[in-house]
């Protein structure tokens, strides 16, 4: 494998033909480019996906009311659902082993003022469980306690974004801002994972604005998490236990699917991993259809190239040299076109997904990039595929009988 005299004769054969030694290359090197760059894809799509997620607890679910398509119970179909405090306490106490964190959501828009500056940002009234669900970090100040939802305090934490709008270069906390007319103090300054419109967001104690908006006790939505230690199939069937709990409260037909509304992000993670999987296998493929295109072209470069030498193999042969040998220096020749112009694109891709694939951050596609685990199987696969592009024609060249080959014109 290391004779100097093989390595000069496969390195003049290349010169020779610099052409064909270039068009065989291409073949190879564009498939592991195409190959590296879809699978890239798929990762940037499977963290843009990801991403939308990261900024709730990955074991949330969130129960929603709608309005029922079907009569049960002795209620007309197309009653709305209205959820109430009580419905929190209710699955508290039914799940006291599976519930993690819970927490109400009441959801209202307002205009808030601070001396000459306004600005317009959704509120949502919450408990104080929230700030784990929502995976909320408080970088000043505090979030909202109990005592703030029994007190029903005018007391709120501000988005980054609203600090910014609102109060400039300077420190909102305990100033008193006027949410459509009334005044709130702000305790507490978030940030979040998620984008700038979640940090243009304001929370406030539930009761607060359930009494503001005629001392009631409706909510808009609850939102839990349930056991860390869940496994899917454990938490989706905790999600099934706990709808069928709620459309029995609810007085809301087992098959109604429009009556409540259960979203499991168990769920959501398994279907996004089943989609890029699929998305992932169908990469490969690919790639794996275009590298076959080029071991065989370059199958056929050596089979032409073997029979434009079958006298100089004859003389070979006829010389004492082995077959063994003459297997050598043909696979030798196919594997070294192989691995050159597959790490020339195997590098062109990974240079390529350095330069811009950090620049690129959207919510369904963010930061494409290539595990380790994909370059070294990359670069198996281009051994793999030299061997096998010069296997046939190595064989062939083998079994030349130097008689035959010698009377070749």
């Amino acid at each position: 494998m290391f004779d100097r005299d093989v390595w000069q004769e496969i390195f003049n054969t290349l010169k020779t033909n610099k052409l064909r030694t270039f068009l065989t290359g291409f073949s190879v090197g564009w498939a592991i480019f195409i190959l590296v760059m879809l699978l890239a894809s798929v990762n940037g799509m499977q963290n843009g996906f990801t991403g939308q997620f990261n900024d709730d607890a990955t074991n949330s679910i969130f129960v929603r009311p709608g309005t029922t398509s079907k009569a049960y119970g002795g209620f007309e179909a197309g009653r709305r659902i209205q959820l109430k405090n009580d419905d929190l306490e209710y699955i508290k106490q039914s799940f006291p082993e599976d519930v993690e964190y819970i927490s109400a959501r009441y959801y209202a828009n307002t205009t808030a003022r601070y001396k000459s500056e306004t600005g317009s940002y959704s509120v949502q009234g919450t408990h104080p469980d929230h700030q784990a669900i929502e995976k909320t970090l408080v970088v000043a100040g505090r979030y909202i306690n109990e005592a703030d939802i029994i007190n029903k305090a005018k007391v709120a934490v501000i988005g980054r974004k609203v600090a910014e709008d609102l109060f400039k270069d300077e420190d909102p906390l305990g100033k008193f801002v006027e949410f459509n007319g009334l005044p709130f103090r702000v305790i507490g300054i978030f940030t979040d994972d998620g984008d700038d419109n979640a940090e243009r967001r304001i929370y406030a104690p539930v009761s607060t604005y359930q009494r503001i908006y005629g001392n009631t006790n409706n909510i808009n939505m609850i939102a839990l998490t349930y056991n860390p230690t869940y496994d899917l199939a454990t938490s989706l069937e905790f999600s099934s236990r706990l709808e069928d709990l709620m459309k029995r409260r609810h007085k809301i037909d087992p098959d109604d699917q429009s009556g409540l509304y259960i979203f499991n992000y168990a769920e959501a993670f398994d279907n996004i991993n089943s989609f890029t999987s699929v998305l992932k296998a169908i990469g490969i493929g690919v790639g794996f259809l275009i590298l076959i295109a080029g071991i065989v072209g370059i199958g056929n470069i050596m089979v032409f190239t073997i029979k434009e030498r079958t006298k100089e193999i004859g003389v070979r042969k006829a010389l004492g040299a082995r077959p063994s040998q003459i297997v050598n220096l043909v696979l030798l020749e196919s594997v070294f076109i192989t691995s050159i112009s597959g790490f020339v694109g195997l590098l062109f891709a990974w240079m390529i997904l350095a330069a811009i694939g950090p620049t690129i951050q959207t919510p369904a596609f963010s930061d494409p990039s290539v595990s380790l685990s994909v370059v070294v199987t990359a670069t198996i696969i281009l051994i793999i595929a030299g061997v096998l592009a010069g296997l046939l024609p190595a064989m062939k060249a083998a079994n030349v009988k130097p008689i035959v080959a010698l009377s070749d014109k």
